[in-house]
């Protein structure tokens, strides 16, 4: 199940790009994120009733984190291959360790930091000569913050993970990134666009994708190791580049190995040293059989 949900994420890149031709960035985010808002909160009504003040702030907290995250990498989109877009969004990984350092002060170990250091230098190659040098183009610099925000997102949920209810939360999350990039349409300068059918059912279909997603991720990963989900999630700007060849998009050869790196990255920094990497499988196998 989780090979397959990575397999979508690769492929709604492309799809993302191909919506911007009809729509400014903040008013798809804010349909796709409303169409996936209503569709969770139709499983969930029941719940929502019990709602609680902590669980209204937590899904605010996450939602705002969710809409930068999406936002700016749907902006950076607009000037840059949906493949280049996975392998830089891909980075939310190393960063994740990086941001519980600075904000939490849990330094990261060795393997993260090693995956910080890949991360960083393929980076720079997939930016092309002129990333030697720091000078990202816009589509680029936008796509990076969106990854950082994605980690401040995982960093959200983790901590907040086991005192919500996941429903609830969810709807609220969901519906707070939607809210809040319709509301930045005007401060962005976005037009409203007409109607049309492609915005629609795209909109629709990734808003669909992203509450079946959550759910299935939620489920799977009940008896499925986080360092091993996300080794399968490591496979997610693979299939996005694969998409994006397969739609005539052409990365150059240091590219390439830039993407190469971003994705050993992504893998060293969730690699545990021998020792740790039992005490970790130990403990999922008595949690999962308690």
């Amino acid at each position: 199940m989780l090979v397959l949900i990575t397999m979508v994420w690769g492929g709604t890149f492309l799809l993302v790009q191909h919506a911007m031709t009809v729509s400014g960035p903040m008013f798809f985010v804010g349909l796709r994120f409303a169409a996936a808002a209503s569709i969770v909160a139709l499983f969930s009504w029941r719940h929502l009733r019990e709602l609680t003040l902590f669980e209204l702030k937590a899904g605010a907290f996450i939602g705002v984190a969710i809409m930068l995250g999406y936002g700016l990498q749907t902006v950076g989109l607009q000037t840059i291959p949906s493949s280049q877009s996975a392998f830089i969004t891909a980075l939310y990984v190393p960063f994740v360790p990086l941001l519980q350092w600075l904000v939490l002060g849990r330094r990261p170990g060795l393997m993260p930091s090693i995956g910080i250091m890949l991360a960083f230098t393929g980076l720079m190659l997939l930016s092309g000569p002129s990333g030697a040098s720091l000078n990202f183009s816009p589509g680029e610099i936008a796509t990076l913050i969106s990854a950082i925000a994605i980690a401040a997102e995982i960093i959200l949920i983790s901590t907040y993970a086991g005192q919500v209810d996941v429903r609830r939360v969810t709807v609220v999350q969901l519906a707070t990134t939607s809210v809040l990039s319709f509301l930045l349409v005007v401060p962005t300068g976005e037009t409203i666009p007409d109607f049309s059918s492609t915005l629609l059912v795209t909109a629709l279909g990734l808003g669909a994708a992203s509450a079946a997603i959550q759910v299935a991720m939620n489920w799977a990963q009940k008896s499925v190791s986080p360092t091993r989900a996300t080794l399968i999630y490591a496979g997610e700007p693979v299939w996005a580049g694969i998409v994006g060849r397969i739609a005539g998009e052409r990365l150059p050869a240091i590219a390439l190995v830039g993407a190469g790196l971003i994705v050993a990255a992504v893998i060293v920094s969730e690699l545990k040293t021998k020792g740790k990497a039992v005490e970790v499988d130990a403990e999922l196998e008595r949690e999962t059989q308690g």
